[in-house]
């Protein structure tokens, strides 16, 4: 079976800065695929390549979406073959209204709108109450749920999400990300990078651990949960020795 979206030995530069390193993966269509690391670790720019949001990428590798490439495919394109992006920081139209925004989601589309705002509404009831209100004076949450319902009003098949739980509490985050999951019951595979580890493991069904712009670890969320490194270094569960597991964290192959 093809895989939904493909990476092969993808590498990626900001000026002499080498940001994705050899990077591949793949996705199938219809589960929740997290992809965890720090701060750096190529996590943005990995979303940023697939969406053909930076010059002259790759510039190394293939990247196919549905069996066909997208490389140096423009932004709008691959928005329209069906994959939907919402960045880090949310980025809404803060001088539209919240109908506004969603309708603008659909740009790409010349079919009735209809029945797919009225799924977003009941996705996030919060925004049905806020319809006409401008986008900027939403709370941080409601300012995530709008970006995640215009991202879908392009009926994308993959949406990706790079850091959703940023800024929110603990409340808010477990509420989106139980959206999250009814999203991706309906159909939709989201790829998904977040440092709320805990958070991104509970949700997906698969996770990559990235360092130094290259996928170090991969496997199924409970595995990735069990995993000593995983647990000591982005769970927050500390062995005994954490200076001597910390070293050995950094000397093991498959981590490098």
């Amino acid at each position: 079976m093809t895989a939904l979206l493909a990476l092969a030995n993808v590498d990626t530069y900001y000026g002499p800065i080498q940001a994705l390193r050899g990077a591949s993966l793949a996705i199938d269509a219809g589960g929740i695929v997290a992809v965890l690391g720090a701060n750096g670790a190529g996590k943005t720019t990995l979303l940023k390549t697939v969406m053909g949001l930076l010059d002259d990428q790759p510039d190394k590798g293939s990247i196919d979406f549905d069996g066909a490439s997208i490389v140096g495919a423009q932004t709008e394109e691959i928005a329209r073959r069906g994959i939907a992006y919402v960045p880090e920081g949310r980025e809404v139209f803060r001088e539209l209204t919240v109908l506004e925004n969603l309708q603008a989601g659909a740009f790409s589309r010349r079919d009735d709108t209809a029945a797919d705002l009225a799924r977003m509404f009941g996705y996030f009831p919060r925004l049905m109450e806020r319809r006409d209100q401008s986008a900027g004076t939403l709370s941080g949450g409601e300012q995530q749920m709008l970006a995640i319902a215009r991202a879908l009003m392009s009926r994308p098949r993959l949406l990706m999400l790079d850091e959703p739980s940023l800024g929110l509490s603990p409340l808010l985050v477990q509420e989106i990300f139980a959206i999250l999951r009814t999203i991706n019951g309906d159909g939709v595979t989201i790829f998904l990078v977040e440092q709320n580890a805990r958070m991104a493991l509970s949700v997906a069904d698969r996770a990559l651990v990235m360092e130094h712009g290259r996928f170090v670890l991969d496997g199924s969320a409970a595995e990735i949960a069990a995993d000593p490194d995983v647990q000591e270094f982005y769970l927050g569960i500390a062995g005994e020795e954490s200076v001597k597991g910390y070293r050995r964290y950094r000397r093991k192959k498959r981590w490098r």
